[in-house]
């Protein structure tokens, strides 16, 4: 029997040189006493991805303790802002409501999709809605046009269109959204945990700097370079759910030194590490159904809403793209053409779950790229969403106790993953400058912007044009040409609404 696979080293994905590499035999946790895999085993493909039970487990609770900062930054986004009315979202119905998106379409990925991929209210997209949308109309009517934008992504899957072109991105561009993505999400782990801030009122050329003043300064900074150091000395030591047990031994830690030092709750950030004065708190579903689907159409005019969607669509769209080729890539699941397993389902429940956020006024929900915590962990398959979905089920009545994580301690996971998905930049050709240069700006502009889409974005434009320059159009799939276009509409939106007279 071949050794088990480690959980801590990232699967490289395969070369689309080289034939596919063949479905590994799995460990024997996976499968009953006689050697025939169970019936949940075999549903979800556990021993053929060579993963086992305890993994998947350990990924789920990964991916929650690494995204569960939603639970408080999305009713904190949504209601901040108020609408063209002057009314605002209930903090704990926008709680509740956050939880239960979360929690039903990770649950639907897992058994449609199978894959350790969850879904949260998107960050990017509740701040279009916060103060792009809302101040144009009512809430039910912002929420209406997600709903709307929602199902123009599902027309899209079902038409083949959304699929389409995702198979025609070439594979060392697929390569660089993964790379690209590990930089963004370490750091958002650095900059969530107060390690690079931006510098207050700074107009020169240093946008951000180290820690709030400088250098590094605090407790809860403090707490995370311990985190850190946990983490990636666990990682080095290939000691099995490295990511998880940092995550728990830095709360603890947080804890007691929040219990210990006198500490300003603020410096904290959002979530503060304070064992809860109550564990429990009831669900209020108040907001779930409350939107409008054509209410929009009498406060705005056509063409604003026609713009408002299409922001919509084309970052939800390309941040979806991004995370499930990123996340399956880190999974070691692409096949030796680049190919996501069941896209087609996946990009549909990630339709849905667009739908189900302005159904349920969290805004657009969508895939969450801090799912590759959970393949770091070692999860392959949806198992591990089930275990993520059920987490933010019990959040709906644990919200409290599933808060109490703070950014310090969740944070040096996503700088582990980073590492992890920045192992697949030895995969890009970098000799052969109409490949490499997209590839950079795909990588670069990522987290230089902030946005899986606007690195997506300025990689196809900048393909395409030096496929042209090079007298090579025709080797550029039509789709990836019209896609290219739209994201040049997309970089230059400001203009154009300036051109048309919607400002």
């Amino acid at each position: 029997m071949p050794d088990r696979p480690d959980p801590t080293v990232p699967v490289p994905a395969p070369r689309t040189d080289e034939a596919e590499v063949p479905e590994p035999t799995g460990p024997p946790e996976a499968v009953r006493k006689g050697g025939r895999p169970n019936a949940v085993d075999r549903f979800f493909a556990v021993s053929a991805r060579g993963s086992d039970f305890g993994r998947e487990i350990r990924g789920g609770f990964a991916t929650f303790f690494t995204m569960a900062y939603i639970l408080v930054l999305n009713p904190i986004i949504l209601g901040s802002a108020e609408d063209k009315f002057g009314d605002h979202l209930s903090g704990p119905q926008l709680v509740t409501a956050t939880a239960l998106v979360a929690a039903v379409m990770t649950v639907v990925m897992g058994i449609g999709g199978n894959l350790p991929l969850a879904l949260a209210a998107g960050l990017g997209l509740n701040a279009v809605a916060a103060f792009q949308l809302a101040p144009l109309m009512s809430w039910p009517d912002a929420m209406g046009l997600i709903v709307i934008e929602g199902l123009l992504i599902c027309v899209l899957v079902v038409t083949g269109l959304r699929e389409a072109i995702m198979h025609a991105i070439p594979a060392s561009l697929k390569q660089a959204i993964s790379v690209g993505i590990g930089l963004f999400i370490a750091f958002i782990g650095f900059v969530d945990a107060g390690f690079v801030s931006r510098i207050p009122g700074e107009t020169g050329s240093v946008p951000v700097q180290l820690g709030a003043t400088g250098h590094l300064s605090g407790w809860p900074v403090l707490i995370f370079c311990l985190g850190v150091l946990l983490t990636v000395a666990l990682l080095a030591r290939r000691t099995k759910g490295a990511i998880l047990i940092s995550i728990v031994v830095t709360t603890v830690v947080a804890v007691a030194v929040n219990e210990i030092a006198d500490i300003a709750p603020t410096a904290w950030g959002l979530t503060v590490p304070a064992v809860p004065d109550d564990l429990v708190a009831a669900p209020d579903f108040g907001l779930i159904g409350s939107f409008s689907l054509f209410g929009a159409f009498q406060q705005v005019g056509v063409l604003t809403i026609v713009l408002l969607v299409f922001t919509l669509l084309l970052s939800d769209f390309f941040d979806t793209m991004g995370t499930v080729v990123g996340v399956s890539h880190e999974a070691g699941l692409l096949d030796e053409d680049g190919r996501v397993p069941h896209l087609g389902r996946v990009l549909l429940i990630d339709g849905a779950a667009a739908v189900a956020g302005g159904a349920a006024s969290a805004s657009s929900a969508t895939s969450y790229v801090e799912s590759a915590a959970g393949v770091g962990e070692g999860a392959r398959t949806g198992v591990a969403s089930l275990v993520t979905g059920g987490l933010f089920a019990v959040a709906l009545f644990l919200t409290p106790l599933a808060t109490m994580v703070p950014a310090q301690a969740a944070a040096p996971a996503l700088v582990a993953v980073g590492f992890m998905l920045m192992a697949q930049v030895r995969h890009i050709d970098w000799e052969r400058y109409e490949i490499a240069i997209p590839a950079f700006l795909t990588i670069a502009v990522m987290p230089f912007t902030y946005s899986i889409t606007n690195g997506i974005g300025a990689g196809f434009v900048a393909y395409v044009v030096i496929k042209a320059v090079l007298g090579k159009a025709r080797e550029v799939h039509w789709l990836l040409w019209g896609t290219a276009a739209l994201f040049a509409v997309y970089f230059a939106i400001d203009p154009i609404e300036q051109l048309l007279g919607v400002k």
